[in-house]
């Protein structure tokens, strides 16, 4: 059943669908299935080309991280312009931006002239473009399907899924062909992403009544963002769930497992990874709690799985059964977040509320990655391994303790509690 918005010209009615399979949700969900997938493979194709073309590890990282700082550094002033202008326009305008950046590394490579500057720049665009894409996305999700979790839960677990087939599919394009045509496959997803945005139609929202300056829409959603103590407080753990655990995970693991049993089970134990994920998708969508943040805190308690099986030098098995178990908590803590993000904070402000979120929760990764090195060298690997498996346990606890993220009730069940509370009382015949 849906609740009937005016009509999109040519294309899908514009809707509130209580259905997963909704028009317009069914545009949104492969805008985002089909992006993940390119996004999957860009880390393959680009230490492929860069290697190729002579440079190290470092430079990897160079580029790489030239996109993280463009990206975290722009998405709060990203949450601004959607708030303000038509959010859908600025996601398409963001896709067809790196439409083109991805065709220019598509010729680069394939044409041999390719420089770290290149790249590094290339990067550095395609932070701003994902910066100003990613706030739109908690907006629209509440526009096209009345029931949050379960939109959040289908494209999570799309996502995982694509995060399992890209780099294999990456991998094939680069032994067969070469890194420039996964570039030229990358440009494509997004020349996709953008045509499903075009042809979305989303219900109209309330207009905000006056248009202020920019400055005060960022001091706007900056006091909404230290209004939500739940919002902020998660933040705040999260920051330090990133230094000690999420950030140094893929460094630490990836150095452990490929020196000891070699790339191909370092391939097959992310593979768990990516599968577990999918699977705590699924289970957010059939699981129903009345308090969400606490029941996803519970779940991160399965993240300290991964780190301490390669930390002990479990068998291959045991590490993949791990991966599989943090991969599970995070993807359902993931859905518990977003669908509390984007149920509980007003319309007007999401977009940017949702930019702080995102800029707060990478703000230590790069920190936690850079530490990895130093850190392992001194202490060594494993043991810094059993570090972040620790991490996890110490982060639930501490979500847990914070009254207003344990205590915090969805809004399905909040307005279900208040109607009984003021539904009038009747005498018994």
């Amino acid at each position: 059943m849906a609740r009937e918005g005016r009509v999109g010209p040519d294309f899908w009615p514009v809707t509130v669908s209580d259905s997963l399979r909704s028009g317009p949700f069914l545009l949104f969900f492969s805008a985002r299935v089909i992006a993940k997938l390119g996004d999957a493979m860009l880390p393959i194709a680009l230490s492929a080309g860069l290697i190729k073309a002579g440079h190290g590890p470092g430079a990897i990282g160079a580029a790489l991280a030239t996109f993280t700082v463009c990206f975290a550094g722009f998405v709060i002033f990203g949450g601004v312009f959607s708030d303000r202008f038509n959010t859908r326009w600025l996601m398409i305008g963001s896709d067809l931006v790196r439409l083109g950046t991805q065709s220019l590394a598509a010729v680069l490579f394939l044409t041999g002239h390719v420089e770290l500057w290149h790249m590094c720049a290339i990067g550095a665009v395609n932070g701003v473009a994902g910066g100003m894409f990613q706030p739109g996305v908690a907006g629209t999700i509440p526009r096209i399907a009345r029931d949050v979790q379960a939109a959040n839960g289908a494209i999570r677990t799309a996502e995982a899924l694509a995060m399992l087939a890209g780099p294999a599919l990456a991998g094939m394009l680069v032994a067969t062909m070469s890194a420039g045509a996964v570039f030229a496959a990358h440009a494509g997803t997004y020349a996709l992403s953008a045509l499903c945005l075009f042809l979305l139609r989303l219900p109209p929202r309330d207009t905000r009544p006056e248009r202020t300056s920019y400055r005060a829409d960022l001091v706007e959603g900056w006091r909404e963002f230290r209004a939500h103590t739940w919002m902020w407080s998660v933040i705040v753990i999260w920051m330090a769930l990133m230094l000690t655990s999420t950030g140094p995970l893929v460094p630490l693991t990836a150095s452990e497992i490929i020196s000891t049993d070699g790339a191909k089970v370092y391939g097959l134990v992310n593979s768990a990874l990516g599968a577990g994920t999918a699977l705590g998708g699924l289970l957010a969508m059939r699981i129903r709690p009345v308090r969400q943040l606490r029941a996803g805190s519970f779940a991160l308690l399965g993240c300290c799985c991964f780190p301490t099986a390669v930390g002990l030098g479990t068998p291959v098995a045991v590490m993949a059964g791990g991966a599989a178990l943090s991969g599970a908590g995070i993807g359902f803590w993931g859905v518990m977040w977003s669908t509390s993000v984007q149920t509980q904070v007003p319309a007007p402000v999401l977009n940017r509320i949702h930019a702080y979120e995102v800029a707060g929760s990478l703000a230590m990764m790069p920190v936690g990655q850079a530490l990895a090195g130093p850190a392992s060298a001194l202490f060594g690997t494993r043991a810094m391994l059993l570090v972040c498996g620790a991490a996890p346990l110490a982060v639930s606890c501490a979500l847990l303790l914070v009254r207003p993220v344990r205590e915090l009730r969805s809004v399905t069940a909040r307005k279900a509690h208040e109607g009984c509370r003021t539904r009038p009382v009747t005498s018994r015949q």
